[in-house]
C-alpha cells in the first residue's frame, strides 16, 4: 500500500503539520511507501518525496503521476470554493481511495458551517471520499448533517505523543538563554495569527512581572502577524522579556513546553489544539479561552478577558513548580489512521 498524504507540511510547525509529519513517519516505521505534496505557500526544494508545487497545475500534474493507492487530504480552516475544488480534485483518481481529514474544530459552530446540508457543494464533495476523519465529534455529526455516510466517518484526533527523539538538536542557543534567565517563563506555541489573540498575552506580561519580576513570555510561532507583533513587543515595558522564537523544530518546540511553568492558549477561535494536549502530557500546566472542547485539566478563562487571564495566572502560580519529565509515548491515533486506510483497501467500508 502506498499513501499520499496533501496538506501543510513544515514550516511552519502547527498542529495540522504535526499531525501530517506523525502520520507519515508511522507509516514509514511499517514499511509503507508515503510520499507529501505541500499544498501551503511556503516551500523548499523537493526532498525525500515531499514536494513543493509553485502552482495549482504542479499541484495537479502530481496527483496525476505519483503512485499512490490511498490519497490522504488534511484540511483546516474554512471550506473554501478553493479548497473545495482541491478537495474535488483528490477524488478523481479512479483505482485509488480517498480520505480527508478535516481539522477545523470550530467551524461547525460557525454560521458558515450551520448553513451547510446536503445540497450544499461542500456536502457533495464530502461525499465524494471514501473516507472521512472528523477530529472531534463536532465535526463527525456535522459530517452527518451534510450528508456522509456514517460507515465512512471515523473520529480520530489528532494527537499523538511519540517518543523523544534523543538524536535531535539541543534548544536553539537564543531559546535556551531565554529560558535559563527566565522563571517562570509563560509559553504559547502556535500561528501568529489573529484568531489567537496574542496581543493580550504581550499586555498581560508587565502586569505578572510585578509579583513574578523574573517571568518571561515566549511566542513559538510564525504566520502573517509577525512584523505587528514585534512592533508592540518593542513598545512593551517588558520588552527584553518577550521572545518571539519564529518557527521552531517541533523537538525544540516540546523541550520548551517542557520546561516553560505555563502554556497560553488564547484564542477568539479555536479547534482541539494539539499543543496544549502535549503540554498536558508533559504535565506543564495550561491556561485557556473556553471554547467548549479543551481536555479535562485545563484551566479555563473567557475570551479576551485580560483580568481573568491574570487571575488565572496569578492562581497557577502560587502553587510551586512540579517536577516534569516526559511520559511513555501514545501512538493508537496514527494506528487508527492506518487501519481505517486498510478497511478502506479492503472494501470495509463503502
Amino acid at each position: 500500500m502506498k499513501v499520499l498524504l496533501l496538506g501543510p507540511y513544515p514550516p511552519p510547525h502547527g498542529g495540522v503539520q504535526t499531525n501530517l509529519v506523525a502520520i507519515r513517519a508511522f507509516l514509514l516505521k511499517q514499511g509503507m511507501p508515503c510520499a507529501v505534496i505541500n499544498i501551503t505557500r511556503h516551500r523548499k526544494p523537493d526532498a525525500e518525496e515531499v514536494y513543493y508545487p509553485k502552482s495549482a497545475v504542479q499541484l495537479l500534474g502530481l496527483l496525476a503521476r505519483l503512485p499512490y493507492d490511498v490519497l490522504h487530504l488534511h484540511i483546516g480552516g474554512m471550506l473554501t470554493r478553493r479548497l473545495l475544488s482541491l478537495s474535488l480534485a483528490c477524488t478523481l483518481r479512479p483505482g485509488t481511495k480517498s480520505v480527508m481529514t478535516f481539522h477545523s474544530g470550530g467551524f461547525p459552530s460557525t454560521p458558515e458551517g450551520q448553513a451547510l446540508g446536503p445540497a450544499s457543494f461542500a456536502g457533495f464533495v464530502l461525499r465524494r471520499f471514501d473516507g472521512v476523519i472528523g477530529v472531534n465529534e463536532e465535526i463527525v455529526s456535522f459530517l452527518h448533517k451534510v450528508g456522509v455516510r456514517p460507515n465512512r466517518v471515523r473520529c480520530i484526533s489528532p494527537y499523538a505523543f511519540l517518543p523523544k527523539d534523543e538524536s535531535a538538536d539541543l534548544l536553539p542557543p537564543h531559546l535556551a538563554s531565554f529560558l535559563e534567565e527566565h522563571d517562570p517563563v509563560l509559553l504559547s506555541v502556535g500561528l501568529l495569527e489573529p484568531e489567537y489573540d496574542l496581543a493580550l498575552q504581550i499586555d498581560i506580561l508587565p502586569l505578572v512581572r510585578q509579583k513574578s519580576p523574573d517571568a518571561g513570555l515566549l511566542l513559538i510561532g510564525s504566520g502573517s502577524l509577525e512584523a505587528h507583533l514585534r512592533a508592540k513587543i518593542d513598545a512593551s515595558p517588558s520588552a527584553q522579556h518577550i521572545l518571539l522564537a519564529g518557527d521552531v523544530p517541533h523537538a525544540a518546540t516540546m523541550e520548551a513546553v517542557l520546561r516553560a511553568r505555563l502554556m497560553l492558549r488564547t484564542t477568539l477561535y479555536d479547534g482541539d489544539a494539539l499543543s496544549v494536549r502535549e503540554a498536558l502530557q508533559l504535565g506543564t500546566p495550561v491556561i485557556a479561552t473556553d471554547n467548549g472542547m479543551r481536555p479535562a485539566g485545563v484551566r479555563l478563562i473567557p475570551k479576551s478577558d485580560s483580568q481573568s487571564l491574570l487571575r488565572a495566572i496569578d492562581e497557577a502560580l502560587q502553587h510551586p513548580a512540579e517536577q516534569k519529565e516526559q511520559t511513555g509515548h501514545d501512538e493508537s491515533n496514527l494506528q487508527a489512521v492506518f487501519d481505517f486506510y486498510r478497511d478502506l483497501m479492503d472494501a470495509k467500508v463503502g
